[in-house]
């Protein structure tokens, strides 16, 4: 089992989150997205996307970290990171992916070096970029919380499930790009209860032995 990871891309955050809550421990392989080793030939072969995370188990190789967390919690059941309720189940994966589809793919470092090099935006004005998909996305997180009655310590009840996988690594970047997260008492207190689960603590990027 192995893991090709960079210690801040959200992808691979999740992830890693999500194989600690299950007690994984697969081989860590690191890909430098700054100094573009994910644009290797020798990578290229792993992720044709040449991006990470990817994941290989029994000789096979998963990307995109949702598909990936979707085979740990078929291949490794317990602790359950989606309720058995199918609508609550639902609600989870929708919570998901509005981050990990809507919102997170906006301020990806290839986003960011386009927007700069391409479209010759200066660097506040990426910020301004980041700032607002950012906020836009964690706002529509916040008004789904507040909508369902599921939340309770966690974005779904009591124990971490895929939704707090994903969120936490935007709460992350949403601190790195310095965005304001007052309007968000529901996710601030979602991030706090994460912050002191040692799945969390463990994944965090500052964590990773690629962060030196």
């Amino acid at each position: 089992m192995q893991l090709y990871t960079y210690f801040q891309s959200g992808g691979a955050y999740r992830v890693r989150i999500a194989l600690n809550l299950k007690g994984l421990e697969p081989e860590m392989k690191f890909v430098n997205l700054v100094k573009g080793e994910q644009k290797d030939a020798a990578y290229e072969a792993v992720n044709p996307q040449k991006l990470v995370p990817a994941f290989i188990d029994k000789g096979h190789t998963l990307t995109q970290s949702i598909a990936i967390i979707e085979y740990l919690e078929e291949t490794h059941p317990k602790p359950p990171l989606l309720p058995k309720d199918p609508f609550a189940r639902a609600y989870v994966r929708s919570l998901a992916l509005l981050i990990a589809a809507d919102t997170s793919p906006l301020g990806n470092l290839k986003i960011r070096k386009y927007l700069a090099k391409e479209m010759g935006a200066a660097e506040d004005k990426v910020t301004l970029w980041l700032q607002h998909w950012i906020t836009e996305g964690l706002a529509a997180f916040e008004r789904t919380l507040a909508r369902e009655t599921y939340a309770g310590e966690f974005c779904c009840g009591d124990a971490p499930t895929m939704a707090d996988c994903v969120l936490i690594p935007q709460v992350f970047n949403a601190n790195r790009w310095k965005c304001d997260l007052s309007p968000f008492p529901r996710i601030k207190k979602i991030a706090e209860a994460c912050g002191k689960h040692p799945a969390f603590i463990a994944a965090h990027p500052e964590k990773q032995a690629d962060a030196a």
